[in-house]
Order: structure tokens, then sequence, then C-alpha cells
């Protein structure tokens, strides 16, 4: 049976604002991937890698893609004896306002959309010829 649709959109409207400020235990990490029954590989400013869990008020309810942000807590799974390291506590959903926040690591930089129509760079490297005809002033011996 799914979650009531106010604690849907309770949940929702927490996770798109960031905190003022960050506990001691509370990090901002790069999810890598889904490893299965709701635990996700996370990846640490310091490319240090670990397994996180996904709350039950989380699950069914938002996905997370690779490459997206979390805040994990570390302290949350200290006491259990279990590969998982971290529990998830927040989806950066809004990552806009949540990089202006004074706690987002430094490492994790906003990456440049590249478009494919760009030459400015390339202005004075020759243009490709792959897939196209030989020019007419080339010689061929033939």
């Amino acid at each position: 049976m799914a979650p009531p649709r106010r604690k849907v959109l309770a949940t929702a409207e927490e996770t798109m604002f960031p905190p003022n400020e960050l506990a001691e235990t509370h990090h901002i990490v790069r999810g890598l991937k889904g490893t299965g029954n709701n635990i996700y590989q996370i990846e640490f400013p310091d490319k240090t890698q670990m397994l996180a869990e996904l709350p039950a008020r989380f699950r069914s309810t938002f996905w997370i893609k690779r490459g997206s942000y979390l805040l994990v807590d570390t302290k949350a799974q200290e006491e259990r004896d279990n590969k998982i390291g971290a529990e998830i506590i927040n989806i950066v959903r809004d990552e806009k306002a949540w990089r202006k926040a004074p706690f987002w690591p430094k490492e994790f930089v906003k990456q440049p959309i590249v478009t494919a129509n760009s030459n400015s760079d390339s202005d004075s490297e020759e243009e490709s010829r792959v897939g196209k005809m030989p020019s007419s002033d080339e010689d061929s011996d033939a």
C-alpha cells in the first residue's frame, strides 16, 4: 500500500531546501549506483566510497539517479555491525539552492555542459573528415 499523499508531499517539501547548517556527522555525497534492497554506493568529496541505506520514508517516493547528491549521516549506522556506513537523511532536489549553501563541498563543482556544435575551442584545428569525400584539390595516385 502506498503512503498517504500528505506524507509524500511533506517529505517532498522537506527535501527542497537545504538546512541552515550541517551537524558534524552529516556529509554531502554523490550517489554512484544502487546495489539493491535500498542500499546505495556513495562517494564522499575526497573520493572515498561507502554503502548507505535509504530510509523507509524515501522508499517508493524518490528515485536516486547516478550522480545525484545526497545528505548522509555517518553516525546513524555506527551501532550496526554490517557494511553499511551511512544513512541517507535527505536528497538534494534543488541543486541550485544547495550549491549556494556555505557547507557545499568545493570538490563537487558543477560540470559544464558541452554542446556538439561548439567549435570555439577547435578553430585552429582541422575539421574532421570522417565519412566525407576527399576534396577535389587532393591528388590521387591512380
